[in-house]
């Protein structure tokens, strides 16, 4: 299957300032929030549980995170929320399964590790409501770029779709960027409306089919953040 990859393009300028100070008597430099934070929104359905050589494909996703996200520059708060980890007592409860699992914080890599490897596939695939919980609630007041980085195994299947909310979101809330991993899914209808999900938004569109291929997909996400540097301002 061709990969498609629509590369992301943002300018990230450090802002270096100084204070007069005399010999001596050196201020203390303090950081100002970064001009990026990053939300991980992972898939937990119950199509995770399918396996490759093996493996599930849930096994393969905590494998690459729990290898990547140390390398995430320090500076740079990362949460995740995860969705279809529940299954509920109706379509409708199982549509609404999503959460924040680790806050979008600084030096959270272990804790969302951990916490991947607590999870077990179960239910659906309520990604537009994902992204709306993560849009309303998971960035706090923070001013900058809300990157979000998608990573489902189909298409959205709880009677909505992503492509017309990214629409929606990018006219009015053109801080937010979405990057998506599609793995390991063929169907061409749930494929459009993800790189939908990921073009409109100004993010990146990302296919892979194999573990290898989710790894350098990551590695190459993460990558990108080392060029994502917090400002410098003088002490108070």
């Amino acid at each position: 299957m061709k990969k498609i990859i629509y590369i992301l393009l943002f300018t990230a300028l450090p802002c270096l300032a100084y204070e007069v100070f005399q010999p001596g008597n050196i201020p203390e430099q303090k950081f100002r929030q970064p001009n990026e934070h990053l939300l991980f929104v992972i898939d937990f359905s119950q199509s995770m549980e399918e396996t490759q050589n093996g493996e599930s494909k849930a096994k393969m996703v905590q494998s690459a995170m729990e290898k990547y996200l140390p390398e995430i520059p320090a500076q740079i708060p990362v949460g995740l929320r995860i969705y279809g980890h529940r299954c509920g007592f109706t379509a409708y409860h199982a549509c609404k399964a999503t959460e924040l699992a680790v806050p979008v914080s600084y030096n959270s890599a272990n804790t969302i590790s951990q916490k991947l490897s607590e999870l077990s596939p179960r239910g659906m695939t309520p990604i537009t409501y994902s992204l709306k919980q993560s849009v309303a609630g998971d960035f706090g007041k923070f001013k900058g770029t809300k990157h979000i980085v998608l990573l489902t195994d189909g298409g959205e299947n709880c009677d909505e779709s992503p492509c017309k909310y990214a629409i929606e979101l990018s006219r009015l809330r053109p801080d937010f960027l979405i990057d998506v991993i599609a793995f390991n899914i063929g169907d061409k209808d749930d494929l459009e409306q993800l790189e939908c999900t990921a073009v409109v938004t100004k993010g990146s569109f990302y296919q892979a089919d194999t573990k290898a291929e989710l790894m350098n997909i990551l590695g190459n996400i993460v990558e990108k953040q080392k060029h994502v540097e917090a400002k410098i301002c003088p002490a108070q």
